[in-house]
């Protein structure tokens, strides 16, 4: 079980980052920081406190920019049961940090492209009400491109998650398999927002019977 520290803003000081250190070392816990950026000082003393000391501990970028990143981070919040350092609403600094403010996940998995946090400890009734919240925003979207990222924060909320790993003799072969899989998937969203008919024609063997009844402008158009 890994702590989750969570901020808005980049961490650079040293004083910004040990009392955090100092928790997860005397917790015996590995310790993931998700922050802007994480640089400078603070920095090095993760690293020295991972070669010397055998502390677990990893920085992350925050994903996304601007407002997507500040919602994704809060859902984060809310599915850990971290605070967000760096939020309007937290007045809390980040060297004044406590246990509880922390948050838990059970496994945490790590890649140089992504990052996977599963079964976080957060409030599931709070979670709840984040799905519901995000499902709103949804609906009253316009937007095809706010949607989708919508749909993406939905999916990591609602324990709608899967990893699919794609292999092959060679880059193209890859390729082609990663085409059809993207090709499928889209298949299937579409399928999920707007339904599905029976193929081979029995969809319009079924309709016959509602259009005996309508009355087409020319003989050309009426089956």
């Amino acid at each position: 079980k890994a702590l989750v520290l969570l901020s808005e803003k980049k961490i650079s000081q040293v004083q910004d980052i040990v009392p955090a250190l100092e928790l997860a070392n005397k917790l015996r816990r590995p310790l993931v920081i998700i922050a802007e950026d994480v640089d400078g000082e603070a920095l090095t003393t993760l690293v020295l406190n991972r070669l010397k000391v055998g502390l677990q501990v990893v920085a992350i970028k925050a994903p996304g920019f601007g407002d997507n990143r500040k919602n994704t981070l809060k859902d984060m919040g809310i599915a850990t049961g971290a605070t967000i350092f760096g939020d309007d609403s937290n007045l809390i600094k980040i060297e004044d940090i406590t246990a509880n403010d922390l948050g838990e996940v059970d496994e945490v998995t790590i890649t140089k492209d992504d990052t996977l946090l599963l079964r976080g400890r957060g409030d599931q009734t709070e979670i709840e009400k984040r799905i519901e919240h995000i499902t709103d925003e949804i609906e009253q979207s316009t937007s095809d491109y706010e949607k989708e990222k919508l749909n993406e924060r939905l999916a990591k909320l609602s324990k709608g998650v899967a990893v699919l790993k794609i292999g092959g003799g060679s880059e193209v072969e890859v390729g082609e398999k990663k085409d059809r899989v993207t090709d499928a998937l889209c298949a299937t969203r579409a399928a999920v927002e707007e339904g599905i008919v029976p193929g081979g024609g029995v969809a319009l063997l079924r309709s016959l019977t509602a259009l005996k009844n309508y009355k087409a402008a020319n003989e050309d158009q009426q089956i």
